[in-house]
């Protein structure tokens, strides 16, 4: 049996090789993906794999977003830290999600499941009514950041954000106030976090609040020039003209 493994954490596609190796032997890997572009790319010129493991959470955003661009004509089975997702949809379009870190015992039931199921069920998953049905669950976007200042921990509202950037690979939030704090996220991680009305990533570095931008000019080479504010903070960032059509869309929404 040939499976398929979409997974940007290399520890994790580590862990569920190894597991696969010790269920059973002859699971053969066909792939490993750690994107959705990725995924994409291998799903639309290799043969369809037995069996799909997809982590939902990947680095370039949700990878549900891969079924609008591909059919594979086999089972998934989904892999997540996280509990709070639509896990009913994933009983309805998936054989099982198991939560990480992903155990042998978890892995050698949900393995049984796909036995069992595909002896007697033939036909492909419906994908499009599982994007669908995602479609019309209501979208849950971070609320709150748990900071750690010396031996203190507080809380930051999202509302409280003016904007996010990176800097020699630390990420700070800084706050309406101008207080910049360190946290333990990736801008890429930010994204598929915060709601997409309210923050928008204006460059590699830097995500904001719409709240925060206190000018928009148009800027040489068909970019634009934003001006942000925190506190007595002023930041200007230049937007790419590859981004400026996004931007103009967010701004408006």
């Amino acid at each position: 049996m040939k499976v398929f493994i979409i997974e940007d954490e290399p520890l994790a596609v580590e862990r569920l090789r190894l597991l696969l190796g010790e269920y059973d032997n002859s699971i053969e890997i066909a792939g490993v993906a750690d994107s959705i572009s990725t995924a994409i790319s291998w799903l639309s010129t290799h043969p369809s794999p037995a069996l799909l493991f997809l982590d939902i959470e990947l680095a370039d955003g949700k990878s549900f977003s891969i079924f609008n661009h591909v059919t594979p004509k086999c089972p998934v089975i989904f892999t997540t830290a996280y509990d709070h997702y639509a896990l009913d949809a994933f009983k309805l379009f998936s054989i099982d999600y198991l939560l990480k870190p992903v155990t042998l015992q978890s892995l050698a039931t949900a393995i049984k499941k796909y036995h069992e199921i595909t002896s007697y069920q033939k036909t492909p998953p419906d994908f499009t009514a599982f994007t669908e049905h995602l479609a019309a669950i209501p979208k849950e976007y971070k609320q709150r950041f748990l900071i750690k200042i010396g031996n203190r921990l507080l809380f930051k509202e999202s509302s409280e954000v003016s904007y996010f950037y990176a800097e020699d690979k630390v990420v700070f939030l800084v706050a309406k106030d101008g207080t910049k704090y360190s946290i333990d996220y990736r801008l890429e991680k930010l994204e598929t976090m915060l709601d997409p009305a309210v923050f928008f990533r204006l460059s590699r570095k830097i995500i904001c609040a719409i709240s925060a931008i206190t000018e928009i000019k148009t800027y040489f080479n068909n970019r634009l020039r934003i001006l942000l504010q925190a506190g007595k903070i002023h930041e200007e960032v230049i937007v790419s003209r590859e981004r400026v059509n996004a931007f103009k869309t967010w701004a408006e929404m």
